[in-house]
């Protein structure tokens, strides 16, 4: 089995970049950095958003160690050092943009629109999109809605108040996802199947041994529920379970400000009275007993949805609950949506900060998947779903998104031909929209094709070993096959056109017995009968021996550990045999 080369690979990354910025694994390192910045004040925004790319990286690779690292390799203490520097670091960048956003309305009178007078600021990046209007002549007839994108009550409008949309194309408001602690092994059939299970080989009989290929540990999502799992949380009304719905698209945090005392030119001289307040926040409704049981205007609000990602239909609109640390859909009413145009409008009784919510599962179940090889230790694999065709290229231990067909066109192209790891791969696809990868929760929000560990984990380790030459399938006979075994079809595959439909061939695996059948696709009834002149074997790999060229077996023999290990982590990530 390979042990995660993740802090290695990234360590000697980082010394080859030598820019200074700090090994994220490293508590002193990274603490010494968020001091140091901690401390420089009165920065301005675009020197605050530079940074935070710096900032977000840091995340991205400590995130990534928590991810590709198996959970035998990872110390609790480990995990916990990791996630405290993830929200530490969320919570200094959030810090310096309510820094930044200070010092900019300190100043705000310079930044006046000539035609509306008012201050209107707006700067684009590829990872956030800052807007921040100011209400410097407090005209309650000029509508800030076209241009802007909210449409402010009356009683705002004549205020003292500036309003920031601070567009992050990614999350730091979500509860960070959880981190398996325990290395399970797969049990035998006559052992208690419902236990969350990460495969090993190690225990394989030693006439098998041919048969193994080393592994990522990765975590495998539970076929039935954990014998040791707590009572299900219940969720209430009205707060989105993140288990069946994500965020996608980032988050808006949408405030209004107190616009601090503005300068004023006297003679030769600026003057502006200084408050030790800092940036504080306007409120709305008004707070006060007398306003306890008043009504007030709703504010309009009008969002632009990312290109970088997609919406198979039309996303709900939450609010975040900062109390209660939830995502919310009450209190956002008359929502309109023009997905053509990429705009959502709706309106909210207060200011908050707002996501768009999609159902994680509704690329679930796939339509139909196939992995067919494409050179030496090279694949292509192919997962269909109702609403999109995902085809992902695996070459060595690096894959890539090759295309995404929706609707017949092709989407994500900034996505599109970029070698990565598959963590990074399943993480980007996820953070764009397109979820095939099912968590620990799937089963419970989709008709699941239910397989026994022992069954589907063992099947991936083999086809992952001899992929290199041989084309696997979906086969509709696997809902027949009952839990204990999955079918699936197989060909020789050591050219370049498409299989025909009769060079396919069915077989079924429980773990520990491989066969051919004897019957077809097309055939009208399941059957467990053998093909002829074929006979049981204890692996995939020696059943297919029988019947390969040694070309092919002369190719399987030659194929990258690396390989098969990122082939094997595709597979486990999608769980073909099960979501199909």
């Amino acid at each position: 089995m390979l042990s995660s080369q993740s802090e290695p690979r990234l360590k000697w990354e980082h010394y080859m970049q030598c820019d200074g910025s700090p090994d994220p694994a490293v508590p002193q390192e990274i603490n010494t950095f968020m001091s140091l910045w901690q401390e420089n004040k009165n920065e301005d925004i675009e020197f605050v958003i530079e940074k935070g790319n710096q900032v977000l990286n840091l995340i991205e690779k400590l995130c990534f160690l928590l991810l590709d690292t198996p959970p035998n390799e990872l110390m609790e203490k480990v995990i916990i050092q990791y996630q405290e520097s993830i929200l530490e670091l969320q919570s200094l960048l959030h810090q310096k943009y309510n820094e930044a956003t200070e010092n900019l309305l300190k100043k705000a009178s310079t930044y006046a629109d000539s035609d509306s007078g008012n201050m209107e600021v707006v700067i684009k990046d590829k990872n956030i999109t800052f807007c921040i209007w100011g209400n410097l002549k407090k005209n309650p007839r000029y509508s800030t809605k076209e241009k802007s994108g909210f449409d402010l009550p009356k009683t705002v409008a004549t205020s003292d108040v500036a309003v920031r949309i601070l567009h992050t194309h990614y999350d730091h408001i979500s509860p960070l996802q959880h981190i398996p602690k325990l290395h399970l092994k797969v049990q035998a059939p006559e052992s208690k199947p419902e236990l969350t299970v990460l495969y090993d080989m190690k225990e394989e009989k030693e006439g098998e041994q041919k048969a193994e290929a080393p592994i990522s540990g990765q975590m495998v999502a539970p076929l039935q529920v954990a014998t040791d799992e707590k009572e299900e949380e219940i969720i209430g009304e009205n707060v989105v379970d993140l288990h069946q719905f994500t965020p996608v698209g980032g988050v808006y945090l949408i405030d209004a400000l107190k616009l601090p005392p503005q300068a004023k030119q006297i003679k030769n001289w600026t003057m502006v009275e200084l408050l030790d307040a800092g940036l504080e926040t306007y409120p709305y409704p008004p707070e006060s007993e007398e306003t306890e049981d008043a009504t007030y205007p709703c504010i309009g609000v009008t969002l632009r949805l990312l290109d970088s990602v997609i919406f198979f239909e039309e996303p709900v609109v939450a609010r975040w609950d900062s109390a209660d640390k939830q995502w919310r859909t009450d209190c956002i009413s008359d929502i309109k949506y023009k997905m053509k145009e990429k705009q959502i409008s709706f309106d909210m009784n207060a200011f908050y900060t707002i996501t768009l919510i999609q159902d994680a599962h509704l690329n679930m179940p796939y339509q139909s998947w196939e992995l067919r090889p494409n050179g030496t230790d090279e694949l292509l694999f192919t997962v269909v779903t109702a609403f999109a065709e995902v085809q992902m290229q695996i070459k060595g231990n690096q894959c890539m998104l090759s295309s995404i067909i929706v609707d017949g066109s092709e989407q994500l192209s900034h996505l599109t031909g970029k070698w990565t790891s598959p963590i990074d791969l399943t993480v980007a696809l996820k953070k764009a929209g397109v979820n095939i990868f099912p968590s620990d929760y799937s089963y419970k929000y989709v008709c699941v094709n239910t397989k026994t560990p022992l069954a589907e984990v063992t099947t991936y380790q083999q086809m992952a070993l001899v992929a290199s030459a041989f084309a696997f399938s979906w086969s509709k006979w696997n809902l027949a096959s009952g839990q204990d075994q999955v079918v699936f079809k197989v060909s020789e595959y050591l050219k370049t056109d498409a299989v025909k439909d009769e060079d396919w061939s069915l077989y079924m695996f429980n773990g520990q017995r491989a066969q051919r059948l004897k019957i077809s696709e097309t055939s009208e009834a399941f059957s467990e009968e053998l093909a002829e002149n074929t006979e049981f074997h204890s692996t995939l790999y020696h059943l297919i021996k029988d019947f390969a060229s040694e070309e092919a077996i002369e190719k399987v023999k030659k194929t990258s550990c690396l390989f098969i290990d990122a082939t094997y982590q595709l597979l486990m990530a999608t769980r073909v045999l099960t979501y199909s």
